[in-house]
């Protein structure tokens, strides 16, 4: 059974960082893009950031600059440091694995973990 779980949320300041983490089990994801996604109240998902086998990265717009997406494929996990982080950012942040080598829409991914939830106050 394929898992991935997700740590490291919790409540910041703004300015401030977090290091979200996510483990994955079940099978390997090499070869396969994983991307963090989040989702704000009455928001749609959007992808914040994803990263291919070989380290190719995309970053949404409002987070370039302030977001680094990582992964070990050894460990099986993947990453994402925040920082200077502000309100706009709060919502609940989904890692996900994709079927493709390079994904940048929703669809495109198969499997997602349950969610961490992150709250940037003012």
């Amino acid at each position: 059974q394929v898992q991935l779980v997700e740590s490291g949320g919790g409540l910041v300041q703004t300015g401030g960082s977090l290091r979200l983490s996510c483990a994955a089990s079940g099978r390997t994801f090499r070869n396969n893009a994983m991307g963090w996604f989040r989702q704000a109240p009455g928001k749609q998902r959007e992808l914040v950031a994803a990263i291919t086998d070989g380290g190719t990265t995309y970053y949404a717009d409002s987070v370039k600059g302030r977001f680094t997406i990582s992964r070990d494929n050894a460990k099986h996990a993947v990453y994402l440091q925040m920082g200077g982080l502000k309100p706009e950012d709060t919502g609940v942040y989904y890692c996900a694995a994709s079927s493709t080598y390079y994904a940048v829409a929703a669809k495109e991914y198969n499997y997602w973990g349950q969610g961490t939830q992150v709250t940037v106050s003012s």
